[in-house]
């Protein structure tokens, strides 16, 4: 009996110091900024100086540095930018550096899993790399710090600060091709997906159906291929509009399509649909 009583005694002392929770030194931050129509994300972890002279010590100058603290510190983009005019697709990135006196080496890496410095340096993950000058800041910082300034509709500096040193990395976004994407979608009318969406919505919401069967028509129109899924519903409208005839040949079709296609779901909700209209 002793021997079950120590046991559990053990396993609630062991229970008990697995829930203590102790700060991290260098805790974790995040923030996220828009630029024109692009969204940027940064996951890092910020140590403090506590004193210490950090770049030449610490960090020691020309040397590989994370860029931080603990896991990588992380940039994600939403859309492709350039950098030092090399293109970023959009994704994520661990930012890594090689600071030296009088500037800083900023690697874009596409391996993001490692702790800290990569076991080896893998040349061909550095997707982008930028020499960026110092500038000596006349105010310490004692925690590293992480964001952006000097935004434009286009434009916007990556500001990265410790101590009384900070660097921008400049970093160019294609809010102009996103605008002229979006106007000249617009401008030149709606899409057939746009059709087709308002068409279901009419449908689903027993709405004028007459505008609905208009609108699918016109989607349909405008589409180089008539996927099943489309003349199913395409089908339901005309059926739905009394156009029976018109409802077993969509459908017939979209069984036609659902088959070559081995989507099973389909084809038995379109046999089901032309067994009931061709026996009314």
């Amino acid at each position: 009996m002793r021997t079950i009583f120590t046991g559990l005694a053990l396993v609630l002392t062991v229970f008990a110091y697995s829930q203590i929770q102790t700060p991290q030194p260098s805790p974790n931050s995040s923030l996220t900024q828009v630029v024109g129509l692009s969204e940027v994300s940064v996951a890092y972890s910020r140590p403090s100086a506590n004193g210490r002279v950090i770049f030449g010590n610490l960090v020691p100058f020309n040397k590989r540095w994370r860029t931080g603290a603990n896991e990588n510190t992380i940039i994600t983009f939403s859309d492709d930018v350039e950098v030092g005019g090399q293109l970023l697709s959009a994704g994520s990135y661990a930012i890594y550096s090689i600071p030296k006196k009088g500037s800083w080496d900023v690697f874009f890496y596409e391996e993001t899993e490692n702790w800290g410095l990569p076991s080896t340096w893998n040349e061909n993950a550095v997707t982008a790399m930028i020499n960026v000058p110092v500038k000596t800041l006349n105010h310490h910082v004692e925690t590293f710090s992480i964001g952006f300034d000097n935004i434009s509709l286009q434009k916007a500096h990556l500001k990265m600060s410790w101590e009384k040193t900070m660097v921008e990395v400049p970093v160019e976004f294609p809010t102009d091709e996103l605008v002229m994407d979006n106007i000249n979608s617009v401008m030149s009318g709606p899409s057939a997906n746009d059709y087709f969406n308002s068409a279901i919505y009419y449908l689903s919401a027993n709405k004028d159906l007459d505008k609905a069967e208009e609108w699918m028509e016109k989607g349909m129109s405008m589409s180089e291929n008539k996927p099943y899924w489309m003349l199913r519903q395409q089908s339901l409208i005309y059926a739905a509009n009394g156009k029976k005839d018109k409802a077993i040949e969509t459908a017939e079709a979209s069984l036609a399509a659902a088959k070559k296609a081995g989507n099973a779901d389909y084809i038995k909700m379109n046999e089901d649909s032309l067994k009931k209209w061709k026996a009314n």
